[in-house]
């Protein structure tokens, strides 16, 4: 990141920080940020990829959730709703508004006025006034799919989307030309610890296969910001674990077998939980799903993924909403399985479990979990609030500080919509990413909103490391493209191949990894 080569990185570590961020999805990215932008030195590793975890598997909305006010949850819906308006304000084309429709069925349980309260109660928190009641007949103007005769009415309201990944990665490449320093693929061994037992540091292990030196690294504050395996790190200290970790699962679709002109939230027939279809990054998504992961799983397999009764379970959905279609396993594009952080409250059931974050402090090692991907920047600010005591001059940390630089202003010949889409996700890079590419790159790939010129930019200037980086999330080609995006390599290996120092060998043990990381985790199962 920020042009400054990983080596001369891991060489300059040796050094006084004031911060130390463990873990680099949307809660440890938005801490490094809002640091760095107070003039605080940072740095932030991650044992992975830059939102490797959790934070490329989320439902890539930004919104309060419907399903929190059902659980009376009204704090977080009240934050999230709040921080989605600020976000479609700040971090414009990175942020896109969504129009939803929220259909009643008439073998629903709750009446379409109750919705309607839902609804406007889900606006007023934000707070504005931008929905609208559809009766049966004019339904079809608005979301033609939506052919079953069970739905009797729709509220119609809005929402938010993101590509999460690329959230992620915007805030910390900001916050890395502020002169903050991250590293991916750099995995804590071990926590450094002062006499008293106080955490005041961290030993690193480069895993990028560059065989560079352990490095013991201290910090006057060290935040554990990995979200689901903040327990395994709270182990190293002798804590009882406290999360209840929950997988949400997703399906893609080429948006040809479902061309949704709006969004859809519905409620599962079958459990009444609340899941949501809506186009993205140039396909169709469905989720998400609300299972306990089960510990197995952990030691067994280097990834989550769909099960087959997740897959089963959200085809469902789609039969029961849009039964003309005759949408079956066989038009999915790809599958994406997430785990979620949530403290473990004993709830009867994972959709009961409260999603607020929490913050515990232990042996001076601060550490911030639950939560959600809409609230990163309220959950940043209380975790740098906590620490505050042991920074010079005591900062007070806002949520509300901007942490999105402006975009500039647009340059080159390219159009409005494409340079708009390459503007929210590189930000203040855009014009330099255009500069440096070939015209012909300048150009979508196939039906999609991404374009050829994003491969060669992440190659040079992204800490690509694996393949599976590029495929999976600096560009979602492995998730938009069928197969994965594979019969694409060949002209993909052209682009990056050189920036990327790798030779014809390196070339295809990369290409025989994601194949098989494809194969296991975001294809169908036994496909």
């Amino acid at each position: 990141m920020n042009n400054i080569p990983r080596s001369t990185r891991w060489k300059n570590l040796k050094q006084d920080w004031d911060l130390i961020i463990i873990g680099g999805g949307i809660t440890g990215a938005g801490i490094f940020n809002m640091a760095v932008r107070k003039g605080y030195k940072s740095l932030l590793v991650d044992a992975r990829d830059y939102a490797f975890g959790t934070s490329s598997r989320s439902s890539k909305l930004v919104h309060g959730g419907f399903r929190y006010l059902a659980n009376r949850q009204y704090k977080v819906t009240a934050e999230s709703v709040r921080e989605r308006e600020r976000m479609l304000h700040e971090a414009p084309h990175l942020v896109y508004p969504e129009r939803f429709m929220l259909p009643s069925f008439n073998t629903d349980h709750i009446s379409p006025r109750k919705f309607g309260v839902g609804v406007m109660l889900y606006d007023l928190l934000a707070p504005k006034w931008d929905h609208q009641f559809h009766e049966k007949d004019e339904i079809l103007q608005y979301c033609p799919l939506c052919t079953s005769p069970d739905v009797v009415s729709a509220w119609e309201y809005g929402d938010a989307k993101v590509d999460d990944a690329r959230l992620v990665l915007r805030l910390i490449q900001e916050a890395a030309a502020l002169d903050g320093t991250a590293l991916n693929y750099a995995r804590v061994i071990s926590l450094a610890r002062d006499q008293l037992g106080q955490v005041r540091g961290v030993v690193l292990q480069d895993d990028s296969g560059s065989h560079l030196p352990e490095q013991e690294v201290l910090a006057k504050v060290v935040i554990n910001a990995t979200g689901p395996w903040s327990d395994d790190l709270r182990g190293q200290l002798g804590r009882e674990p406290r999360l209840r970790k929950l997988r949400g699962s997703h399906l893609f679709f080429p948006y040809k077998k479902l061309p949704l002109t709006h969004a859809i939230t519905m409620f599962h027939p079958r459990d009444r939980r609340a899941q949501f279809i809506f186009p993205w990054e140039g396909v169709t998504l469905i989720g998400t799903t609300d299972l306990d992961h089960p510990r197995e799983w952990e030691g067994k397999y280097d990834e989550t993924f769909a099960s087959q009764a997740e897959i089963d379970y959200m085809l469902e959905s789609i039969h029961h909403i849009f039964p003309e279609l005759q949408i079956s396993q066989a038009d999915i594009l790809a599958t994406e399985g997430g785990v979620r952080p949530v403290v473990n409250t004993g709830a009867a059931t994972p959709s009961q479990e409260s999603r607020s974050q929490v913050i515990w402090e232990e042996d001076g090692l601060l550490t911030i979990t639950g939560g959600k991907l809409t609230i990163f920047r309220v959950m940043a600010a209380q975790a740098l609030n906590a620490v505050s005591a042991r920074l010079r001059s005591n900062p007070h940390f806002d949520h509300k500080m901007k942490v999105f630089e402006p975009l500039p202003k647009p340059s080159g010949s390219l159009e409005m919509e494409n340079w708009s889409y390459l503007a929210g996700r590189y930000g203040r890079n855009v014009n330099a990413l255009i500069s440096e590419s070939p015209k012909k790159e300048l150009a979508p790939i196939g039906d999609l909103p991404a374009q050829w010129a994003e491969l060669r930019w992440a190659a040079r200037h992204e800490d690509v490391i694996h393949l599976d980086d590029l495929m999976l999330r600096r560009l979602r080609l492995g998730l938009t493209c069928k197969d994965g995006g594979q019969p694409l390599l060949p002209r993909i290996m052209s682009l990056v191949q050189k920036d990327l120092g790798w030779d014809d060998k390196r070339w295809e043990t990369e290409v025989k990894r994601y194949r098989r990381i494809w194969s296991n985790y975001y294809s169908l199962p036994n496909s």
